[in-house]
């Protein structure tokens, strides 16, 4: 069995590094975008992403929940993970099937995050 192809969405290119460093670590393999309109754009042109792990706070015109809130309609077997230092999500304000992740979170937190939706 593969691994799920998981896009990142940071705009903190240290923070996004890391994200991918810990996930291409643990078998995932990854795409990287700096904002929201890049993460769309790569959801447009692959058919293969099934998890977004995206930060809320995001620079550009589409922050990490109006991305998390457009993926459900147009790809609905995408699996959402959302993270935030910043702030809190509650949960009936997360898109469906999004889990929050608090930030600064730790490697095998985000591992066991994704591995919980299939990954």
């Amino acid at each position: 069995m593969t691994s799920p192809l998981i896009l990142v969405v940071e705009d903190e290119a240290l923070v996004r590094m890391h994200a991918v460093t810990v996930l291409e670590d643990a078998g995932f393999s990854t795409l990287e975008a700096a904002n929201g309109e890049e993460a769309i754009a790569l959801l447009e042109a692959r058919s293969d992403i099934r998890i977004v792990f995206t930060d809320i706070q995001l620079g550009g015109g589409m922050d990490g929940l109006a991305l998390a809130r457009a993926i459900p309609e147009r790809w609905p077997p995408v699996e959402l993970v959302l993270a935030s230092g910043r702030m809190r999500v509650e949960s009936d304000c997360m898109p469906d099937r999004g889990v929050f992740l608090s930030k600064p979170y730790q490697a095998g937190q985000l591992i066991q995050c994704v591995r919980s939706l299939g990954g």
